[in-house]
């Protein structure tokens, strides 16, 4: 299957038997806390709220959300609070993890320590779900938000993260597109020359369960008639399920241009842990952090 827009993957969420249990690492925040109040109105949820415990207690009655007084740990400082959540996950305790009020780097120490982290082996990217005005169905970027300047193989790396996330949607054979300015190998730029080496490694079978094209443009990647008029000719020009952007840059970039130029919606997570972490910027909007839930959500339960 292929999710067309964010209405289906809700509706997804819903239809599972019981909600998440979301672990909050430092959840005295009451921008967060309104979005999950929204994904537990909508079943989709169970909040376990890691924090300054009289700080959350003072948001949850002013914002209505009922929280059961076992699933309050007081952890007041950030560093503690973001330890706690990861080893609450190794208890079973939750399903996934959502940064509260802290910084980026405090949630992913305790996330990627050797010993007691959540690593797989595999590099940790960040995962972004877009739906666009004029696009057919919704569309992966990544990664704008975690790998700076990938190499070769953690952009494979990257991919398989995203495949396996997609597969957990539902996914079957995703097509991924190795975006670059150009779609033609060039050797003085070297992200045409390790996009077109993905794409060999697809075709060896090395890269399992996709459809990789590399290089192609952003045009010719989401426009069929565009990718006809170049005579470009790929089952992933113009359906794309991935773009797979060279590095941070162009996926912050795309990014902020999807939802401030184009009004796009977007949900996004760092995959390749044990678990979804949701971590949203402090710009996110409710709308995006309760989709980023409910993102979380579906894929942690195919897990």
């Amino acid at each position: 299957m292929v999710l067309k827009n964010y209405d289906e993957l809700i509706a997804k969420v819903k239809a599972l038997p019981q909600a998440k249990r979301v672990i909050v690492a430092a959840a005295g925040d009451e921008h967060t806390l309104e979005a999950i109040v929204e994904a537990e109105k909508e079943g989709i949820v169970i909040p376990v709220l890691v924090g300054d415990a009289a700080v959350i207690r003072e948001i949850c009655t002013k914002i209505g959300l009922k929280v059961a007084e076992e699933d309050i740990y007081d952890v007041p400082d950030a560093d503690e609070a973001a330890a706690k959540a990861v080893a609450l996950i190794h208890e079973g305790k939750g399903d996934f993890i959502m940064k509260g009020k802290m910084e980026t780097s405090q949630i992913l120490k305790p996330v990627v320590n050797k010993e007691t982290g959540l690593g797989t082996g595999r590099v940790m990217s960040h995962f972004v779900l877009d739906e666009l005005p004029y696009y057919h169905k919704l569309i992966v970027t990544t990664d704008g938000g975690m790998m700076t300047y990938p190499t070769l193989e953690q952009k494979r790396d990257i991919i398989v993260n995203t495949v396996e996330t997609l597969k957990a949607l539902g996914y079957e054979n995703p097509k991924i597109g190795c975006v670059a300015c150009v779609e033609k190998v060039n050797p003085k730029m070297p992200e045409t020359v390790e996009a077109r080496e993905l794409q060999e490694m697809n075709e060896r079978g090395e890269i399992k369960d996709c459809t990789v094209c590399g290089p192609i443009s952003l045009d010719i990647a989401l426009d069929k008639d565009i990718a006809q008029v170049k005579g470009f000719d790929h089952p992933v020009a113009g359906d794309a399920d991935v773009i797979l952007v060279p590095n941070i840059q162009v996926g912050n970039v795309l990014g902020k241009s999807i939802t401030v130029i184009s009004r796009g919606r977007m949900a996004g997570f760092i995959v390749g842990a044990q678990v979804p972490i949701v971590m949203t910027s402090r710009g996110s909007s409710a709308e995006e952090k309760f989709l980023s839930l409910a993102l979380a959500a579906a894929v942690s339960a195919a897990k």
